[in-house]
């Protein structure tokens, strides 16, 4: 009788050091896709309008991403924001606003209108791939600076 609460107490030690390693596991899955991304847009050419390709740096803190190119709220600007999940699934969104007329579907939409869509993409520890959902063909590449 008196090994009971040894047992008990050995058993909560146990238990505490199992908790420990599994979070610590579920931290560093998450965090090896954080640091500094650089992330290539590129956008077909669609109806009338002309394809068009650009780049900039994303950051990811947490698995969560975000990258600006232009300036937030401004003509020819895109904002990407999003989770990557442990499995390296991305949920990824964008919004901004046209720029040129000559890269807008249709032609008649005024420069500074807002734009959105959802990215599938799927991120490894160096690189990732990415398919716009919504809209013109543009497709995605993330590579870790």
């Amino acid at each position: 009788m008196n090994h009971c609460p040894k047992r008990l107490s050995h058993a909560r030690t146990f238990l505490a050091i199992i908790a420990v390693a599994a979070s610590s596991r579920i931290s560093v899955a998450a965090d090896r896709f954080d640091g500094k991304w650089l992330t290539t847009v590129s956008c077909a050419s669609a109806r009338d309008a002309l394809g068009y390709s650009y780049r900039f740096t994303s950051e990811v803190r947490d698995s969560n991403l975000r990258g600006l190119h232009g300036t937030e709220g401004q003509p020819s600007s895109l904002l990407i924001e999003g989770k990557i999940e442990a499995d390296g699934t991305g949920r990824l969104y964008a919004t901004g606003r046209t720029g040129s007329k000559e890269y807008v579907p249709g032609r008649d939409t005024p420069r500074g209108t807002e734009y959105s869509y959802s990215i599938d993409a799927h991120f490894n520890d160096k690189t990732g791939t990415g398919t716009r959902v919504e809209g013109r063909a543009c497709s995605f590449q993330f590579e870790k600076q």
